[in-house]
């Protein structure tokens, strides 16, 4: 039986780039641009993965064959049992992640779709923080960051979707070779809609080093 092995972001960067590949099968006639569209196509879902095993390699073959828009989805949705859930956290787990609040809104967790996301991300609008729950290094770290609506829409530094953003801000514990602990702060623009955020990223390089910088 073949493990989950395929995480949110992994998903989405393969979902989009079959479907690309299926695009050019549905408009170009040269074999020669379609069969380097393939391999182009095959190099790339490779690459998302640090090593597949035979059998993981075989489960994903079957979508970089031409097929209708209907069998396309199907051979997606067929990848469902092998996707990396993010751990099914508790509102105490939440909270413990987050001491210094005393107030900490949670959100609905039975409303949180685990099986399909990167991180868990949050506004309280009261307060104008965002709240990010991450699995990095193995264990479970929070981020309380503040938000501010830029009111138009631009490029999430961590989905590079286009889409409505707001800069977020958090503050990092630093050392200097000659000065003792200082802070700064760390921030960009990302997603207001952590679900939507969620859907489009495909590359966890930024959020890992936004992250790591918070929190070491």
């Amino acid at each position: 039986m073949i493990e989950p092995f395929i995480h949110n972001h992994q998903y989405n960067a393969l979902n989009r780039q079959i479907d690309t590949l299926q695009r050019a099968y549905n408009t170009v006639a040269d074999r020669k641009v379609i069969d380097a569209a393939k391999y182009s196509a095959e190099s790339y879902v490779a690459g998302l993965f640090n090593s597949m095993t035979e059998e993981q390699r075989r489960l994903l073959e079957p979508l970089f064959e031409h097929k209708s828009k209907i069998e396309y989805e199907l051979a997606i949705s067929d990848l469902t049992p092998y996707l990396v859930s993010f751990p099914k956290v508790t509102e105490a787990q939440i909270k413990k992640l987050f001491p210094k609040v005393k107030k900490l809104k949670v959100p609905d967790l039975t409303e949180v779709p685990f099986g399909s996301l990167t991180y868990l991300g949050w506004l309280d609008i009261g307060s104008t923080k965002l709240y990010m729950v991450y699995k990095r290094e193995g264990r479970l770290v929070g981020v309380e960051a503040r938000y501010t609506a830029a009111n138009k829409k631009s490029i999430c530094s961590l989905c590079n979707g286009y889409g409505e953003v707001a800069l977020v801000t958090a503050v990092a514990k630093t050392k200097a070779s000659s000065l003792p602990d200082y802070y700064k702060a760390v921030g960009n623009y990302m997603c207001v809609d952590s679900a939507y955020c969620n859907k489009r990223i495909t590359d966890i390089s930024y959020l890992e080093t936004f992250i790591g910088e918070i929190v070491g």
